[in-house]
Parts: structure tokens; sequence; C-alpha cells
């Protein structure tokens, strides 16, 4: 079920809510980049098996929320309160996938009482850190991306117009070969037989409603500080990568896992970006669930 729920500064946001409706217990999931709530449509059995309410806000900018200029990653923690208040749960996990990652951090960071484990799904790490090089390992697009980031929001703006207007009417059977370097063959066959093309490239569709702004935005909340230190985190984190990642390479993962004190390594050689949690799932599940 999609709700529109309202920030406490009157922005409208946009609110995907499966899993168990009779539970207080919440699973707050964070979607990656470029992508919106809906993502987390089928995980809606998992919850439910599981007593837990899915709870997943497509960040500013993306699907029907209100863009937040100028917002950083820790800004994502005052709308997961606001949205969580709204539906009357109290307590939750939060995991984060890709460019969710940080996100789910951030929740783990700043509301460390309400949040009891985090999962961070081939999450992205930090930009800017002396012992992380940031774009080493990714796919090319990835690299051309972010290197025009890190020129400004109007440059990017401009590389949006001219390369992302495909993706508003991507066809599921499309998705991978739009993807290129970035998908191993491993997160081809977890896109075409397993069922990721569908879920990934109909969010995308809906994601850009509005135009770029979710993914401009996104783009340069990744080049600039978090709004937190990683080495803040209280509460416990599982770190998940696979070492075929072409999205966010295997250093990401290990980064965290070094400066991230509560967090615990679950390292899947031979995955990648998306056969990560096509295969992964329940596990993920199991893990973040024994923290209630």
């Amino acid at each position: 079920m999609l709700r529109l729920l309202k920030a406490r500064d009157g922005r409208t946001l946009d609110v995907l809510l499966a899993g168990d409706d009779d539970s207080s217990f919440g699973l707050v999931c964070h979607h990656g980049t470029p992508s919106d709530a809906t993502i987390w449509s089928d995980w809606h059995e998992d919850a439910l098996s599981n007593n837990l309410r899915l709870v997943a806000i497509s960040r500013p900018g993306y699907g029907l929320s209100d863009r937040l200029e100028g917002r950083r990653v820790a800004s994502v923690a005052e709308d997961v309160e606001d949205v969580l208040d709204a539906l009357g749960i109290p307590e939750f996990v939060s995991l984060g996938w890709s460019g969710g990652g940080p996100h789910a951090l951030a929740c783990g960071a700043l509301l460390p009482e309400r949040c009891k484990a985090v999962s961070s799904l081939a999450g992205v790490g930090p930009y800017g850190e002396p012992d992380l090089d940031f774009l080493d390992g990714m796919g090319p697009e990835n690299v051309e991306e972010f290197g025009i980031a890190l020129e400004g929001e109007e440059a990017l703006r401009r590389w949006m117009d001219e390369h992302a207007e495909p993706y508003r009417t991507i066809a599921d059977e499309e998705l991978a070969e739009a993807l290129g370097g970035l998908v191993p063959e491993i997160d081809v066959l977890a896109l075409n037989e397993q069922g990721l093309a569908a879920m990934w490239a109909g969010s995308m569709r809906r994601c850009f409603t509005n135009g770029w702004d979710g993914w401009i935005d996104d783009d340069m909340v990744f080049c600039n500080h978090w709004g937190f230190e990683p080495s803040e985190i209280t509460v416990p984190v599982a770190v998940w990568q696979g070492d075929l990642d072409l999205m966010v390479p295997f250093a990401h993962g290990e980064w965290l896992l070094k400066h991230i004190p509560t967090a615990t390594a679950r390292l899947e050689p031979g995955h990648g970006h998306l056969s990560l949690i096509a295969d992964r799932r329940q596990a993920i599940i199991d893990d973040l669930t024994s923290h209630r």
C-alpha cells in the first residue's frame, strides 16, 4: 500500500507500507540510486512472515516525495521519525541497499533509542576518505556519473538531461543492457532469471515522476559529508558485500567494517550488487530480526 504522509516541515513523503499491519515493530528499508520505495514491494511476504511492518520512504525528489534541497544523508533520520510516529511504530530495524546503505546507517547513528540494528547491503562508503578510493573498481558508467557530480549540480543536471530520459520508460527486458559495464554476469542472471529486472525497472519508471531531482541530490549527497561519523554508531551493523560488485566495489564494504565499531562482516564471495540481494534475502532478514 502506498500512502502520502507529511514531514515536520510540511513536505510530502511517498511511503510504501507492507508486511504485518498489526505489528508495532518496523522494518525500515532504504532504496538504492536511482529508485523509489516501491522497489521493496516484493519483500511483503518476508516481512509478514516475520511479523514486521515494512516501511519504505521514497527519498526526497523521488516518486511523489517532495524535494529537499541541500539534504545530507543525515536528513533521512527526521523523515523516518516522522513516518514512524505517524504510524505508531516505536522501534525498528533498518536496511539499506546500495545508495540506501548510508541512509540506513544514519538511522543507527542518529536514532539509536529506536533503531535496534542495521544492515548495509552493498552500501556505498563515504567520499573523500584518505583510506578509500571511492571510484576504484566501479564500472565505467558510475565513474563517469560521479566525475560529473563532482563538478556540481548544474553540470550533473545537464548530464541527466542528456542521459537519463530512457529510464523513464525503460522496459524490464532492457535494463540489463542499459546498465552495461555495471553488471557482471551473475548480476545479469539475477536481473533476467530471478525477477529483479521487473522490480527495479518498475521502480525506475516511477521514481522519475517529477524529474531527476532525487537522483541528482543523491549523487551530490554521496560526494559530501554524511552529517554523522560511522564511528559514532553504537547499534549492531551487518555489512553485506559481494566481491564481484561493479556498482559499489568490495573496498567500500571493507572500509565500513574498519570504521564502524559494531560492524559484523557478511562478505559473500562470488556475488555482485544484485545477486547478493536475490540470494541472501532470508539470511539478511534473519540477521536483523535476531536483534529485536
